[in-house]
C-alpha cells in the first residue's frame, strides 16, 4: 500500500484508494520492497498490466478504427492494434526524453555536462517510459462502437433527447472508465491508477462546462487549446472529464504544479504525439491495402495546389468553400485555416514543402503501383510506413512555455505540417467516401435505437426491472453520485438540476456508459434483439 504524499514528486505514484488486498500484478519480492519504500517504478509497471488485463482493453480488438476489415492482404488496424503501435512509438519518444531527464539528474549529482531538456523535463514532473504506454494502452478506451461516428452519434442524441447538455466525449469516457467503471473486484470504483497515469490520459484537461459562455471575443480561435472549438453555447468540442470525475481530475493534475492548468502532463503529451503519428502514418497503410486510396484522386489534388493557380490562392473564401471538392481547394482551405488557428507554428513556406513531400512519396510513389497483395507490394507500403514513423518520431521537441495551442512535448515545425497534410489524406480521400457514408449511416441509426431502446424499457413501470443488470446498477450508482454533485459542487453539474432532473442525468450516462461499453458486434446484435425480437 502507497503511504501518503509527503510532496508534489511522491504525489505522482501515488493511488486514490489505499489497497489492503495483494496485486495479482505485484511480485512477492517487490511487495516486501515497497512496504517499506513506494517504488514509482513497480507502481507504474503495475498500472499498465491492469491495463492489459482490463475487459475494456480486450474490447478494443472488436472495435474498428477506420477501416473495416478486409479480405485483401494483412489485416486491418483495429482500436487494439492502433492502441498497441501507440504504445510503441510513445515508448520509444519516451525512452529518448527519459535519458535526457537521466543526464541532468546526474549533472546535479556533479557526474557530467548539464542537458537543458532534461532540466526542463524535469521541473515538468519527469518522464517515465512505463507512464507513457500505459497512456497508449488506455488512450481509446472511451471509444463507442462504430468509432468516431458513434462518439458523435451518443453525443447529439444525449443533448438533443436525453436531457444530458454534457453530451458524450470519448476522452472524457476514457477518464471516466479509469475512475468510475472499471473494477479490480474491490470495494471501491475504478483501476486505481497512480495520479501519474490518471493524469496521463487528460489529452483535454477541462470540462464541456468550462467553455460553456466563452466567445471569441473573451478568447479568439488562436488563443484556445486545441480541442476547445468555437461554440459558446454549448462548450468544449473536446474534453477529458465530465463534471462527475472534475474533482477527480483537478485531484491528478495537482501533482503536477508546474504543468498550467491547459496543458498536458509530459507523459500525456507523448501520449498525444504517438497518437497523431501513428493515425497519420499507420493508419494510412490500411487505406492503401483496402484500396481505397486512388493514386488519380490523390495525385490531382497535390499537383492541382503546387500549380500555384491563382484562382485557388487568391479565391474569396466563402466562394473556396462552395468548391471544396475541385481539385486543390480543399488543401488551400486546409492552409488557410492552419494559418489562422496556428498562427505560433503554421507558416505558408513549410505547408508548402510538406505537400511536396507528401505528394512526392504518396501520389507519384506509393500509390502508382495498386495494392495486389504481393510481397512485393507489401514491401513498397511497409517501407513507406517505416519511413515516415522514423522521420517524425525523430522531429520531437521540448517546450518549457509551449503555446497554449501546442505541447510541451511537439513536433518541430517541418514535422507538424507534415503530420497536418498526411491526415488531410485521412480526411478528403477516405472519411468521405460514399461507401463509408452509406454504412455509417445505418450505424448511426443502429445507435440511435438502442440508446431510445433502453430509455423506453427504463421507463417501464412493468418491465424496467428486466433490464440489463449492469445498467441497473449504472443507473443507481450514477444517479446517486450526481445528486452528491449537486450538494458538493453545484456548479460543475449543467442543465436541471432540480430532483427529477438529476434522476434524469444519471439515467441517461448509465444508459450512455452501457451503449459506448459494447464493441461493434454486440451493438449490432443487441439492437437486433431490442428492436426485432
Amino acid at each position: 500500500m502507497v503511504t501518503s504524499p509527503s510532496g508534489a514528486g511522491d504525489a505522482r505514484h501515488l493511488r486514490r484508494h489505499p489497497e489492503s488486498v495483494p496485486s495479482q500484478h505485484r511480485s512477492a519480492v517487490e511487495e516486501a520492497a515497497d512496504a517499506h519504500s513506494p517504488n514509482e517504478v513497480h507502481e507504474y509497471r503495475i498500472d499498465l498490466e491492469r491495463l492489459r488485463f482490463s475487459p475494456y482493453f480486450g474490447r478494443l480488438s472488436a472495435v474498428t478504427q477506420v477501416v473495416p476489415q478486409s479480405g485483401v492482404g494483412p489485416i486491418m488496424h483495429n482500436r487494439l492494434t492502433h492502441s498497441l503501435k501507440v504504445s510503441a512509438v510513445a515508448r520509444v519518444i519516451a525512452a529518448n526524453l527519459a535519458a535526457r531527464l537521466a543526464r541532468h539528474r546526474a549533472h546535479e549529482d556533479g557526474r557530467g555536462a548539464s542537458d537543458p531538456v532534461g532540466a526542463v523535463l524535469a521541473h515538468l514532473g519527469g518522464c517515465d517510459t512505463i507512464v507513457a504506454q500505459s497512456a497508449a494502452h488506455a488512450h481509446d478506451l472511451g471509444h463507442p462502437p462504430f468509432g468516431h461516428l458513434g462518439e458523435r452519434t451518443l453525443d447529439r442524441i444525449a443533448r438533443t433527447e436525453l436531457g444530458l447538455p454534457e453530451g458524450f466525449e470519448g476522452n472524457a469516457q476514457t477518464f471516466r472508465i479509469l475512475t468510475a467503471l472499471d473494477t479490480l473486484g474491490r470495494d471501491f470504483p475504478g483501476l486505481n491508477l497512480t495520479a501519474a497515469v490518471r493524469a496521463s490520459v487528460l489529452k483535454y484537461p477541462w470540462t464541456r462546462g468550462q467553455w460553456a459562455g466563452v466567445d471569441l471575443e473573451q478568447v479568439p480561435a488562436e488563443a484556445r487549446p486545441r480541442g476547445v472549438g468555437l461554440d459558446p453555447t454549448g462548450g468544449a468540442v473536446k474534453f477529458s472529464a465530465y463534471a462527475l470525475e472534475a474533482e477527480e481530475m483537478d485531484a491528478v493534475r495537482s501533482a503536477f504544479p508546474a504543468i498550467d492548468p491547459f496543458q498536458q502532463t509530459v507523459d500525456c503529451a507523448i501520449m498525444d504525439l504517438a497518437d497523431d503519428i501513428a493515425y497519420a502514418v499507420h493508419d494510412l497503410d490500411d487505406f492503401v491495402r483496402a484500396g481505397v486510396l486512388q493514386q488519380a484522386e490523390v495525385a490531382g489534388e497535390f499537383h492541382a495546389w503546387l500549380d500555384g493557380d491563382p484562382d485557388l490562392r487568391d479565391a474569396d473564401l466563402r466562394r473556396l468553400r462552395l468548391r471544396w471538392r475541385e481539385p486543390g481547394a480543399s488543401l488551400e482551405l486546409l492552409r488557410r485555416d492552419a494559418l489562422r488557428k496556428d498562427p505560433w507554428i503554421a507558416h505558408s513556406d513549410e505547408f508548402e514543402a510538406a505537400v511536396r513531400r507528401i505528394s512526392a512519396d504518396l501520389g507519384d510513389d506509393l500509390l502508382t503501383r495498386p495494392y495486389d497483395g504481393g510481397g512485393e507490394a507489401e514491401r513498397k507500403v511497409s517501407a513507406f510506413t517505416r519511413r515516415w514513423i522514423e522521420r517524425l518520431r525523430t522531429s520531437v521537441v521540448v517546450e518549457a512555455e509551449p503555446s497554449v495551442r501546442g505541447g510541451h512535448v511537439r513536433l518541430d515545425r517541418r514535422a507538424w505540417h507534415e503530420v497536418l497534410v498526411l491526415k488531410f489524406v485521412h480526411a478528403r480521400f477516405v472519411l468521405d467516401l460514399p461507401d463509408i457514408a452509406l454504412a455509417q449511416r445505418g450505424q448511426r441509426r443502429v445507435l440511435e435505437e438502442l440508446v431510445r431502446g433502453f430509455d423506453a424499457w427504463l421507463s417501464d413501470p412493468f418491465d424496467g426491472g428486466r433490464a440489463p443488470r449492469r445498467l441497473l446498477e449504472w443507473v443507481d450508482h450514477t444517479t446517486e453520485a450526481t445528486f452528491a454533485l449537486r450538494d458538493r459542487r453545484p456548479d460543475l453539474l449543467l442543465g436541471a438540476a432540480d430532483d427529477a432532473g438529476l434522476r434524469r442525468q444519471g439515467r441517461s450516462r448509465a444508459i450512455l456508459d452501457y451503449v459506448a461499453s459494447l464493441t461493434d458486434q454486440q451493438a449490432l446484435a443487441t439492437h437486433a434483439a431490442l428492436t426485432r425480437g
